[in-house]
Formats: C-alpha cells, sequence, structure tokens
C-alpha cells in the first residue's frame, strides 16, 4: 500500500491566505475606528467645558438623531434638524470622538441680553449659544458626522474586493454567489463579509471542490443568504440594545 503524502498549498493558496488576513485587519480596524467615533451621551455642564476650554473641533445643533440611512456596514447616526437650533447639541473633539448633550436638561444657565432666543429650543440652547459666541468658536458651526471619508473609502474597497472575487474568482462550495451576495449586502457591520471569509472558497483550504452539476447542487441559495443576513440584522439589533442598556454608550455606542 502506497501512502502518497499530503498536498502542500500552491503559490496562490498561499497569496489567498495573506489577501484573506489583509481584509479580516482592514475590518477589524473598520470596526475599532466606528465604536471610537460613535455619537455618545454627555452632561450639560460637560458641552458648557467644552466650548469654555475650546475643547472642540466642530458643533452642530439639532432636534433628534437618525438612524434610518443607513447605506452601508459602519453608518453612524445622523444628527437632523428641522429649522429650530436645538435642542441637540453635538461636537465633535481633537481626537475624533464625538458627544452630544440634549441642552433642555440642564441646571442653571445665565442668559444675557442680545442673544436671539426665537432661534434655540429653550434657554439651554441659548446659554450654549452665547458661551460660543463669548468663546470665539462661531466659525466651528458645521458637520460632526463621525463618519470620515477614509472609513467610507475603506468600506467601498472592501464592498469592490468582495464582488470581484464572488463573480470572477473560483465557485463557492458552502453557498451560490447569489448567497454569498444577499448575506454580505443585508447582514450587519460586515458579519456576512466576515464568515464568507473564514467559511468559503478561496479562503477555505478545506473546502471540497464546487459542484458541477445540477443534480448535484447542495450549495445555500440565494434567498437563503437574504433570510440569513436579515435575520442577523434583527438579533444584532436585540444584542445590541441589551449590551447599551446594561453597560451605557461609553461602551456600546
Amino acid at each position: 500500500m502506497t501512502v502518497e503524502p499530503p498536498s502542500r498549498p500552491n503559490r496562490l493558496d498561499r497569496w489567498w491566505r495573506v489577501f484573506r488576513m489583509i481584509v479580516l485587519v482592514v475590518w477589524l480596524i473598520l470596526a475599532a475606528a466606528t465604536w471610537w467615533t460613535a455619537p455618545r451621551k454627555a452632561g450639560y455642564d460637560d458641552a458648557k467645558a467644552a466650548v469654555a476650554e475650546k475643547r472642540l473641533t466642530a458643533y452642530q445643533w439639532g432636534d433628534s438623531w437618525d438612524t434610518t440611512d443607513r447605506r452601508g456596514w459602519f453608518d453612524d447616526s445622523t444628527l437632523r434638524s428641522t429649522g429650530t437650533q436645538g435642542p441637540i447639541f453635538a461636537w465633535r473633539t481633537g481626537d475624533g470622538r464625538v458627544r452630544w448633550t440634549d441642552t433642555e436638561d440642564f441646571g442653571e444657565v445665565t442668559i444675557p441680553d442680545g442673544v436671539e432666543r426665537d432661534d434655540y429650543s429653550g434657554p439651554g440652547a441659548t446659554g450654549l449659544a452665547q458661551a460660543l459666541t463669548a468663546a470665539g468658536l462661531n466659525d466651528r458651526a458645521g458637520d460632526v458626522d463621525a463618519r470620515n471619508a477614509w472609513i467610507s473609502g475603506a468600506e467601498a474597497v472592501l464592498t469592490l474586493l468582495f464582488l470581484g472575487v464572488v463573480i470572477a474568482g473560483p465557485a463557492p462550495v458552502r453557498g451560490t454567489r447569489w448567497f454569498w451576495f444577499w448575506l454580505t449586502l443585508t447582514a450587519p457591520y460586515g458579519l456576512g463579509l466576515v464568515y464568507w471569509l473564514l467559511r468559503d472558497r478561496p479562503w477555505s483550504p478545506t473546502a471540497p471542490a464546487a459542484p458541477t452539476t445540477i443534480s448535484g447542487e447542495t450549495r445555500d441559495r440565494g434567498w437563503f443568504g437574504l433570510l440569513i443576513g436579515i435575520l442577523a440584522s434583527f438579533l444584532v439589533g436585540i444584542i445590541v440594545a441589551v449590551l447599551h442598556g446594561l453597560l451605557g454608550d461609553q461602551w456600546v455606542p
């Protein structure tokens, strides 16, 4: 009986593994950057101190956070305004973090004459506006959206790489190309991409050959990937909400 030595991975297999590790590292960096820059609630006095000490690089008024307009894996909530300044006051610090406070929740505020009170939602917002003017920070008004351009660019690159490999690369074996497309598109935070990286060809060196006939098709279909992605979004949303309630938005924004 002759025992053949195990086959060694060829050079292309090694490059695929290196490429997989690079993509995973980029995904981890994006996830960490999104966590770091996510808006976190602070107190009214924290906002006053940030203004007085000029520790903000930009600030923005709004009345609510919009969590529905998310077009990517790592989109954060955006601050929405219907015209009145406040009651939400958000600011970005030099380290890229975003803080916000509800100006209707304040202890004591002094409003001098000369401030256009009708432009603001209440005395708390008016007091902060006066402090901004006194500190000479009115020119820093703008968009505090924590979603940096490089995060959007890196996410776009990962998406294009995924589509390129799924469309033109080796045939996947755990699921069809449509299965991975829908799962990666709908699962939150790029979790579908991570699962694809770890489980399917060309990332899995132990994956069997892809079926070549219709009768031998055992792979997961596109509708199943869509269903799993939607279910993952629902479950992850519940988990995040529970952890947010337990740990607070300092740890789970």
